[in-house]
C-alpha cells in the first residue's frame, strides 16, 4: 500500500511518475464507475481519460477529508453523469426507473456464447443508471453506504433503496433463468 499523502504531494510538485502510480492504482475503479453509467466502450474510455485530467487539475484541492478513492470515484461519477446529460439526455425520475424492462433475450443462448458473469453483467447493464452505479460501487468497489452517499450525493436511504431494488431485480431475473434451466 502506498502513502496517499506522499503521493499527492509528489503529484502537486510535478512528479509525473507519481501521477502514473495514481492512475494505475485507480484506473479500474474509475473504469467500473464510468462504464456502469455510460455503457459504450469508446465513450467510457474518453470519459475515464477526462476523469484523470480533472483529478490532476484539482488534486491540490483534495484535503484528505475522505479517502482518495472516494474523492476520485466522486469525480468519475459526476463526470459520467455530466457526459450523459450533455450527450444523451438522461432522466432519473423514480417513476421512469421503476418502469424499465429487461429484454426477453433467451439466457440459454447467451450462456452458450458467453460465461455466466457476462450474462449477469448484461442484466446489470440493462438496469437504470442509478441501480448500476450503486451495485458497482457497493459490490465491485466495496464502498460503504456513507462513501456511496458522498460519491453520488444521494441520501443514504436512497442508496440502500436502490441497492435493494437492484438486487431484487437481479434475483428475479436470475430465478426465472434458473427455473428454465431446471426444466
Amino acid at each position: 500500500m502506498f502513502d496517499e499523502k506522499e503521493l499527492v504531494a509528489k503529484i502537486i510538485n510535478g512528479d509525473l511518475r507519481a501521477f502514473e502510480v495514481l492512475v494505475k492504482q485507480y484506473e479500474r475503479l474509475v473504469y467500473h464507475v464510468v462504464n456502469r453509467i455510460i455503457n459504450n466502450q469508446e465513450d467510457t474510455e474518453d470519459v475515464c481519460q477526462e476523469v484523470f485530467i480533472l483529478v490532476h487539475k484539482t488534486l491540490s484541492k483534495f484535503r484528505f477529508e475522505s479517502k482518495l478513492s472516494t474523492w476520485i470515484a466522486r469525480i468519475a461519477y459526476v463526470t459520467a453523469i455530466n457526459y450523459l446529460r450533455k450527450y444523451r439526455k438522461i432522466s432519473t425520475t423514480d417513476s421512469q426507473i421503476d418502469q424499465f424492462h429487461f429484454t426477453e433475450e433467451n439466457p440459454q443462448n447467451l450462456l452458450t456464447k458467453k460465461e455466466e458473469s457476462n450474462y449477469v453483467n448484461m442484466l446489470i447493464n440493462q438496469m437504470p443508471e442509478h441501480y448500476r452505479t450503486v451495485l458497482t460501487l457497493y459490490h465491485l468497489n466495496e464502498f460503504s453506504y456513507q462513501e456511496i452517499e458522498e460519491i453520488t450525493k444521494m441520501p443514504e436511504g436512497t442508496v440502500k433503496s436502490y441497492l435493494f431494488r437492484a438486487r431484487k431485480l437481479l434475483k428475479e431475473k436470475l430465478s426465472v433463468y434458473l427455473k428454465k434451466e431446471l426444466l
